[in-house]
């Protein structure tokens, strides 16, 4: 009962699709497609075959290359059975001929994107663009785990922004192989708007992978085991002691040398001018003895 009531319908009035649903939900069934594709079975999507390995001991050679379903009937087959029209092998066996794969629709030419309504444009020159890179970053976003936190430093912007510069369909080649290199912040109109809006840097808990942030928490979380250890905090007390007792060592070598070369230029003007009286006490000498 569970089980129908799960698979029942309701038919009433549907809620209509915008056209961003609906482009986003036939994207999504066609990636689905993508990703289970199997050439051997998807080469007919409405027939389901089994691919079973021809063997000329175990098989007849009627059967190869057909589809092959062995009917269970309550009559006699080979009562009516005409060996001019068929083969005696194939006695209660449908045998198909595999339908050739259809061949795609030609798609229409895009609108003009000066005339066109803009559901147009979107649909022709925008989605086709942008759907791809949300799906890239929606990928890339699962792989950070920003749908298991409540903060993380991923920035979905800066991801499309980088995507796009880097995979325009507009540039050529080496062009595209040069900008494969490019950081996001290097990019020239990032750089330039960054220099006009700057942002602040982020925490480092947004900016720190797991693996980071479990490395850094155990480093200081051993250093505190070895920083509680008795010989260890007696070392560290006798290393803050002599700090304080010693901490100003550099200012009195400082004092002392600022001191003597004070004193030394004191006593070398005291000699400079004892020594120029003594020099005008010679020449009064002199000049009174003349």
């Amino acid at each position: 009962m569970d089980s129908t009531a799960k698979r029942a319908k309701v038919y009433g009035e549907s809620k209509p699709k915008n056209v961003w649903e609906s482009i986003c939900h036939e994207f999504a069934h066609k990636k689905r497609l993508l990703e289970t594709y199997d050439e051997n079975v998807a080469e007919n999507l409405s027939t389901t075959t089994v691919a079973t390995q021809y063997s000329a001991g175990r098989h007849t050679p009627v059967v190869y290359g057909h589809m092959v379903h062995e009917t269970f009937i309550d009559v006699n087959v080979g009562k009516d059975f005409d060996p001019s029209i068929g083969h005696p092998a194939a006695l209660g066996l449908c045998l198909l001929t595999r339908p050739d794969k259809p061949t795609a629709s030609p798609s229409k030419p895009p609108p003009n994107p000066k005339t066109c309504t803009p559901t147009e444009y979107l649909e022709a020159y925008v989605f086709p663009a942008l759907l791809p890179v949300i799906g890239e970053m929606l990928d890339e976003a699962k792989q950070r785990k920003c749908f298991e936190k409540r903060r993380f430093g991923f920035q979905p912007c800066d991801f499309v922004t980088e995507f796009l510069y880097k995979n325009n369909h507009n540039i050529g080649p080496q062009e595209k192989e040069e900008r494969k290199e490019i950081d996001l912040f290097d990019i020239p109109f990032v750089s330039s708007w960054l220099l006009n809006h700057p942002r602040p840097p982020l925490p480092l808990s947004l900016v720190w992978t797991d693996d980071e942030a479990a490395v850094k928490i155990q480093a200081f979380y051993r250093g505190y085991r070895v920083r509680i250890r008795g010989d260890v905090a007696e070392l560290r007390q006798w290393q803050r002691e002599w700090r304080e007792e010693n901490g100003d060592i550099r200012k009195k070598v400082e004092e002392f040398w600022v001191e003597a070369e004070t004193r030394a230029a004191s006593e070398a003007m005291s000699a400079a001018a004892s020594a120029a009286g003594r020099r005008s006490r010679c020449e009064k000498v002199r000049t009174g003895s003349s």
